[in-house]
């Protein structure tokens, strides 16, 4: 059988999986009918964004995780959403946010190895203008998006 799954990660990634009807509806003794009602409603709502599948990075060459906190020079001070959006691009950046305190951006970026990393932030320091940056490295997950590991 063709190995698509290279392909599946990516569109996984970007939100093309559906919730388990059929697997709600037995574990909350509902019917199937009522589920799928619930579940469009809370999308029309906005209040679910998108499905996505959690993955064991390491198994997908993704297993270095970096926390990169970022501050902007004065001429990009004023417009951290812009900076922020152009960050997003990359397939990379799992996670970009606005924050308070010392640094205006914080960054997570999954990579395969430290060496991947390292040629992330040489570009990013030069195309973002950072005039900062402060990385943590993430030795070992306990819990991503909701679910222990």
């Amino acid at each position: 059988m063709k190995d698509i799954s290279p392909k599946l990660i990516e569109l996984f990634k970007e939100g093309h999986c559906t919730p388990q009807i059929a697997r709600i509806a037995k574990k909350l003794k509902e019917p199937s009918t009522t589920i799928h009602y619930n579940i469009k409603k809370l999308e029309r709502e906005e209040k679910i964004k998108a499905y996505k599948a959690v993955f064991n990075y390491k198994n997908i060459d993704e297993g270095t995780c970096n926390f990169i906190l970022a501050n902007l020079k004065d001429d990009n001070y004023g417009d951290p959403e812009q900076i922020a959006s152009e960050i997003a691009k990359n397939p990379k950046v799992e996670s970009v946010d606005i924050v308070t305190g010392d640094y205006e951006i914080i960054i997570k970026l999954r990579t395969k190895d430290n060496d991947e990393y390292y040629e992330y932030m040489k570009k990013a320091i030069k195309r973002f203008g950072f005039s900062k940056v402060i990385s943590m490295t993430s030795l070992k997950q306990i819990k991503t998006e909701f679910v222990n590991l």
